[in-house]
Formats: C-alpha cells, sequence, structure tokens
C-alpha cells in the first residue's frame, strides 16, 4: 500500500492593512525547525512559506503533521504581527512589484517572467503519492488525466482577486494558464515516452529548468512519487487531508491495473478543467468522458464507486464518504470565502481564513 506527503503553502498578511507581507523568514524557519514540525521551505514571493510534511501511512498521521504546523506558524506569525491563511490567491495586493525570496532561482524567474511572476500571489496544495515504479507511475498519470478537473473543483479556494471577486473559485487555476507548461498532462504511452517528450521540453528556453514543469499532475523529479498540484492551498488542514486521502484513492486504483486509461479528447479536458475553476463544486461540470454537462455530486458518486477499494483498504471509505458529502453540503473554501466576505469583507474574510488555519 501506498505512502503519501503534503506540501501546503501559506500567504503571510499584515494584519493591520491585510496586504500580504514579508518578515525574516530565516529567524521564522528557524523558530519552526526548532518544533520539528516538518521541513519549512521557502516560496517565490517572500509573503509565502511552505511546509512538506513527513511521509504519511495514514489520514490521522497527516492531520496531526499539517495541523502541527500550522498551529506553529500561527502563533509565531502572530508574534510578529502578521496574519496566516491557506489561501490560494491573495484577496488584496500593493501596487508596487512583489518582493521575491532572496535566491538565485527566484530571482532567474523574476527576470525571465517579470509579468507573471510580478502578480504569482498563488499558493498550492501539493500531494506526493508513492508509486513502485516509473511505468505505474504512468499508468496513474493518465488515469488521473479525466479526474483532475473535478479535483481542482473540489480543491478551490481562490475566488478573490485585486481586492474583488474573480467570479471564479479558483483564479490559481486561471493564473497558471499564464506558464510555459501548464493544465493536464498530456496521455503518455510508457516511461521512455515521458522521458523523451520531458527532454525535448526542458530543452527550449522557454523551460528554463525542470521546476517549470507546471502539469496539474506529474511524476516527481526528487521522490519515487506521483505528485499531483491540481488543487489550491486549502484554508482548513481537514480538507487538506480529505483530498490526499482521494488522490491516493486514485494512484492506487489505476496502479492496480483494474481500470485502463482513456485518451481523453485534450479540447474537452482543457475545457473541463477551466469550467471546475468557475465552478468548483457550484453548477455543473463537464464529463470528461462524454463531453455531457454532469452535477458535481454525480461525479462525486462516480469517484467513490470507482477508487472504493483502495479507500476501504485503508479504513478511509466511510471517512472519505463522509467528509466529501459535508464538503458538498456546507462548502468547499471558495464557497467559505465569499460566506466570509459577506459578513464583512476583506476583514472579515482574512479573520476568518485564519482562524482556519487550526481546523
Amino acid at each position: 500500500m501506498s505512502t503519501f506527503g503534503i506540501e501546503e503553502e501559506f500567504f503571510m498578511f499584515d494584519a493591520e492593512t491585510g496586504l500580504p507581507a514579508s518578515t525574516d523568514k530565516e529567524a521564522l524557519r528557524q523558530a519552526l525547525d526548532s518544533q520539528r514540525n516538518g521541513e519549512v521551505q521557502n516560496e517565490l514571493l517572500a509573503c509565502q512559506i511552505e511546509h512538506a510534511s513527513a511521509i504519511c501511512e495514514d489520514r490521522d498521521q497527516a492531520l496531526h503533521e499539517l495541523g502541527s504546523f500550522r498551529s506553529a506558524l500561527a502563533s509565531e506569525a502572530a508574534s510578529r504581527g502578521l496574519l496566516v491563511a491557506g489561501l490560494g490567491a491573495a484577496p488584496m495586493i500593493a501596487q508596487q512589484a512583489p518582493e521575491l525570496t532572496d535566491n538565485a532561482r527566484y530571482r532567474e524567474i523574476g527576470n525571465f517572467v517579470s509579468g507573471i511572476a510580478s502578480e504569482h500571489y498563488m499558493c498550492g496544495l501539493h500531494v506526493h503519492v508513492s508509486i513502485p515504479d516509473s511505468e505505474a507511475g504512468i499508468r496513474a498519470l493518465n488515469f488521473l488525466r479525466g479526474w483532475l478537473p473535478f479535483l481542482c473543483a473540489l480543491g478551490a479556494n481562490s475566488p478573490y482577486w485585486k481586492g474583488g471577486d474573480s467570479n471564479f473559485s479558483s483564479w490559481r487555476t486561471i493564473h497558471y494558464r499564464k506558464w510555459s507548461v501548464q493544465g493536464i498532462p498530456p496521455y503518455f504511452k510508457d516511461s521512455k515516452d515521458y522521458g523523451t517528450r520531458l527532454a525535448r521540453i526542458n530543452g527550449t528556453d522557454a523551460v528554463p529548468d525542470p521546476g517549470h514543469i507546471g502539469w496539474s499532475a506529474r511524476l516527481s523529479e526528487k521522490y519515487p512519487t506521483l505528485e499531483i498540484r491540481v488543487a489550491d492551498s486549502q484554508l482548513r488542514a481537514q480538507d487538506s487531508v480529505l483530498l490526499a486521502v482521494l488522490m491516493r484513492g486514485l494512484v492506487e486504483t489505476a496502479v492496480a491495473g483494474e481500470f485502463d486509461a482513456i485518451e481523453y479528447l485534450p479540447e474537452v479536458l482543457d475545457l473541463s478543467l477551466w469550467q471546475a475553476a468557475k465552478n468548483g463544486i457550484t453548477g455543473v461540470h463537464v464529463d470528461t468522458r462524454t463531453g455531457e454537462q454532469v452535477a458535481v455530486e454525480e461525479l462525486a458518486r462516480r469517484m467513490l464507486r470507482l477508487i472504493e477499494d483502495a479507500l476501504r483498504a485503508h479504513g478511509d471509505y466511510d471517512y472519505a464518504v463522509i467528509s466529501l458529502r459535508n464538503m458538498l453540503e456546507t462548502g468547499n473554501g471558495a464557497v467559505r470565502q465569499r460566506a466570509a466576505f459577506e459578513r464583512g469583507a476583506f476583514t472579515h474574510l482574512l479573520a476568518n481564513a485564519h482562524s482556519e488555519m487550526q481546523m
């Protein structure tokens, strides 16, 4: 049975202005590292920080890992006059260019695509699921392609951008369409095909390094895992864990070889991902197999039936059914952000997001 790891990116905000803010990142990292809360990493912008969990075997371990770090981060940030939150996009940004994290790679990115980097106030949730080998990884990657839009919809948590409602549930997904390699990956024959095509992409001047391969899912360059990157950063740790459990279920189902991957029409996949970013868990979605419109509740039922065996193997089936039903009934991050805004504009939205950090 597979293990998994979760990477969460967070924003730091000035508690007075509500704008993204930076602090002494090295001092913050040292304070957090001293508490042994996983691995703390920098991100592109100085107002961002990332946490990578340890390798997890079950959801309880994952929830403990994420919850412990979030509590520590919230406490350390508060002592510096900052709020922290798991949002897919910063709701408000300053007019001036952002401060980039001071390292060579991030400076190179800032120079290479300054127009994109200057607006990359985006935070994501990345889930690594272990795979036995690269061939199994490609089988899972092909299988996942049709489910990435639905995972995007569930994980949508970035409705606000530049002081207003973007009218998208995941503005982060739309922003990512500006990068050179993004969206749902193509179908690959095998791992050799994957390697050959990746080498061609990396050999161009449009991709400065392998980290620019921004597909919604990809084989990890560093670990024996499939990395799923389609979801926004989450308000609550429990939502991150639910998404990770569903993603592991999909990967394990594919690796078991119980279902053949479908060579979906690329235009339908692209449209479905866009629509998922637009609607989130509200409205209808494009069925990636048929191109027809389908309700999000029906997609949830289909996914749970599909991955039931994998979920039951980990004791996750009842948890997934209840948690997914609760999300669809009470709202994912995008729905809850909009509800918080209605109660008190951005001041209440950020305060609510900060409080949900430890849920």
